[in-house]
């Protein structure tokens, strides 16, 4: 089997043989004339026959090069349709945009419930610490951290609060006195990326509760990885109400004292207006606030 020719061979033959014209053709691909030559030549070398020829100062497709064009311009349409129906088949998908750990921990586990109310809308999740622009395409909808960054279209979701928790088995048989006994296990501590501010930590919640706690033992940079080293019986985490649901839910997490503290600013959700007009976009957007609104009163401090 003779080699396909080089692409770039082939849109300048195809854009020679659209618009009958060297500067036409070099102006349709934005490159010069001398490069629509070039590629001519190494097309009329790959193909082993003479596809143009001079009229003058023109150059024009010969008989064989006109019947060759004829066969490429299918295929190049052919391109275009296998385009056009990707575009149709991704131009109603809506896609939800959010923070890694937001993604595994929080919002990924309550899709089930969004598909029981509306199966028909197509929706795509995307776990990213990287903004989409919106205004780009980027995504339709995103769940961010923080004020720092003003999308003009946005709505505060919820606060989430911090409270200690551990696998079971770790505090199993021992007496804790007080708070400040969770001290003497050990500790894991999460380090936000710089960019989303100060997170509170142990300092904090020892003020809370009057005590100096020691360094912490174990550091993760993820808050999701955090969480699955207190499940599996490393030590006591500060852990998001929202990313712990189902382990408290399950009992495979437990909160020895029950002493929240609120991170410092808000989650929020942005999109982009046009994308409300995807089908069951709007009622997507209006049941992520909802959710948003249900987790804000489920890690509110007990009344």
């Amino acid at each position: 089997m003779s080699p396909l020719p080089p692409l770039k061979a082939l849109q300048a033959f195809d854009a020679l043989g659209r618009t009958g014209s060297l500067a036409r053709a070099a102006a349709d691909l934005g490159v010069t004339p001398g490069a629509i030559g070039q590629q001519l030549r190494k097309l009329e070398e790959a193909v082993k026959a003479r596809l143009v020829e001079h009229d003058g100062r023109a150059l024009r497709l010969t008989p064989l090069g006109a019947t060759y064009h004829a066969q490429v311009r299918q295929g190049f349409a052919a391109f275009a349709d296998a385009a056009a129906t990707l575009r149709d088949a991704n131009a109603d998908i809506i896609v939800l945009s959010c923070l890694t750990t937001v993604l595994g921990k929080w919002i990924g586990r309550r899709m089930r419930d969004w598909t029981e109310l509306d199966a028909q809308a197509r929706i795509s999740l995307v776990g990213s610490d990287a903004e989409p622009d919106l205004a780009q395409g980027g995504a339709d909808l995103r769940i961010y951290y923080g004020g720092r960054l003003h999308p003009p279209h946005r709505t505060e979701l919820f606060t989430d609060h911090i409270v200690p928790v551990c696998a079971p088995a770790l505090i199993a048989g021992q007496r804790l006195s007080g708070p400040a006994e969770i001290l003497r296990f050990p500790l894991l501590h999460i380090a936000w990326n710089p960019r989303f501010g100060a997170n509170p930590g142990w300092a904090e919640w020892g003020r809370l509760i009057g005590a100096k706690p020691p360094p912490a033992n174990l550091t993760y940079g993820l808050s999701g990885s955090a969480i699955d080293a207190a499940l599996a019986g490393q030590g006591v985490v500060l852990g998001q109400l929202a990313f712990i649901g189902p382990e408290l839910e399950s009992g495979r997490l437990v909160i020895p004292f029950d002493l929240r503290l609120p991170l410092p600013e808000p989650y929020y959700l942005a999109w982009n207006p046009d994308s409300l007009k995807k089908p069951g976009a709007r009622a997507f957007h209006r049941w992520l606030l909802g959710e948003g609104r249900a987790q804000g009163l489920a890690s509110a401090p007990p009344l």
